[in-house]
């Protein structure tokens, strides 16, 4: 169950009820009435999954899935499966809700959803992370699809795992259903052009942000939290841009290479030790003082909940951009603005890898793939156009961008809901 209100403690960060703050705040900016914003906080669905996996020593393990779709008022619903022992109810609403907003804000005819169950998938066998899939994704077939509700990886999920799913699902209703995911190998229905998209679209909005500001990308220093899906391709996105990244933590520790890190020395030393820490000529620093080593440009790539209110007071950044689903808390967010700090929030910066999602359902629903200059062409065109409208709005506004994009996307499912009117 999604916590309500009255059950969470007060000292304790919860990232649905965050979500729920955030939304009702736009929709009061906006001057939505009290009924619709009850309708576009509310989730639709929330499937919870038992998922039994014979281990390869016979025994049985029992984990909990979810799904939940958030809003599907503007199209089918469209969100990552994460495998991680943090999950819960309320991470993957807030998700979900993240999601809504995210795929309103890059207007792109999607609504949101998440999934997720609760593992630690690095203690699995190949095989048991596949029994592990096939019984989630069988859970949860009654409520996905290409028109209802479309998964992706997520956290510690993958191309691979993305075409388990497609084929239990395929399994089950006797046909090819390439459209039920997105993130898929290119040879059962994948797209050029989605590895690395949201990277992509992170260093689209830096260079944005900073052309904005009327900043030079070759004089930027950078630091990066996170060295995974999202943190790794960066490193040479943005080195090929002429900044300099002078720090990178991973789930072992961080790193300060104030000469800055090559991209290439630093995957062969990934490779090898499987940490950023230990890079030749780095200065180990401590995990949670990452964000304190000067630079420019902060880029939370980890784990939401990152920058709360010690780590935005020490914040020596003068850019943040969100990388990661929801990393700064509502604290923390108020201390970046008290601050003067800019900050791309995540429904736009990140929002890279949902688009690349939507390209490749739409080539899977028309059989047809697109030449990679076409993918990327349409995604620099998307991503453009959504900072423009947010940066355009925010000036009209007179709120931060978080507050702004938010707006955009409550405002668009508001419209989509009000359209569609309410059955019976």
């Amino acid at each position: 169950m999604v916590t309500r209100p009255e059950e969470a403690l007060a000292h304790e960060f919860n990232p649905w009820l965050h979500v729920v703050s955030l939304i009702e705040t736009a929709g009061h900016l906006l001057g939505l009435d009290d009924g619709m914003i009850k309708r576009i906080v509310t989730p639709e669905r929330i499937l919870e999954v038992a998922v039994p996996v014979r281990m390869d020593s016979g025994e049985i393990e029992m984990y909990e899935g979810w799904r939940i779709q958030h809003n599907t008022a503007r199209g089918p619903g469209k969100g990552g499966i994460r495998y991680h022992p943090s999950v819960c109810a309320d991470e993957i609403a807030a998700l979900s809700a993240d999601m809504s907003i995210k795929c309103a804000v890059v207007n792109i005819p999607y609504g949101g959803a998440k999934g997720g169950v609760r593992v630690d998938p690095t203690v699995l066998s190949r095989g048991e992370l596949e029994r592990l899939t096939r019984r989630y994704a069988f859970s949860i077939a009654p409520v996905i699809g290409s028109d209802r509700d479309i998964p992706a990886p997520d956290i510690n999920t993958d191309p691979q795992v993305m075409s388990w799913i497609m084929d239990t699902v395929s399994m089950l209703r006797g046909h090819n259903t390439p459209g039920v995911v997105t993130g898929k190998p290119l040879a059962i229905g994948g797209t050029i052009g989605h590895a690395g998209a949201t990277s992509l679209g992170v260093t689209m909005c830096i260079a944005a942000i900073l052309q904005k500001l009327g900043r030079m990308a070759n004089e930027q220093t950078v630091v990066i939290q996170g060295y995974g899906k999202v943190g790794a391709p960066l490193v040479k996105l943005l080195s090929d841009r002429g900044m300099k990244i002078v720090g990178i933590a991973d789930v072992k520790g961080a790193i300060h290479v104030p000469t800055g890190i090559n991209h290439i020395t630093m995957a062969e030393h990934y490779a090898e030790a499987g940490t950023v820490v230990g890079y030749p000529g780095a200065e180990d620093v401590p995990a949670e003082q990452l964000f304190t080593i000067e630079c420019d440009i902060a880029i939370p790539a980890a784990l939401g909940g990152s920058i709360d209110e010690k780590v935005a007071e020490t914040m020596e950044a003068s850019i943040v951009v969100e990388a990661a689903n929801g990393p700064t808390t509502g604290e923390g967010a108020k201390i970046l603005e008290s601050r003067n700090i800019p900050v791309v929030p995540d429904v736009l910066a990140n929002a890279g890898g949902v688009v690349a999602s939507y390209f490749e359902w739409a080539q899977d629903l028309q059989g047809f793939m697109w030449e990679t200059e076409v993918f990327q062409q349409r995604l620099e065109k998307a991503m453009s156009e959504a900072f423009d409208h947010i940066w355009t709005r925010q000036n009209q506004l007179g709120v931060t961008m978080r507050e702004t994009a938010l707006a955009v996307g409550v405002e668009r499912i508001a419209e989509a809901t009000e359209l569609r009117g309410l059955f019976p």
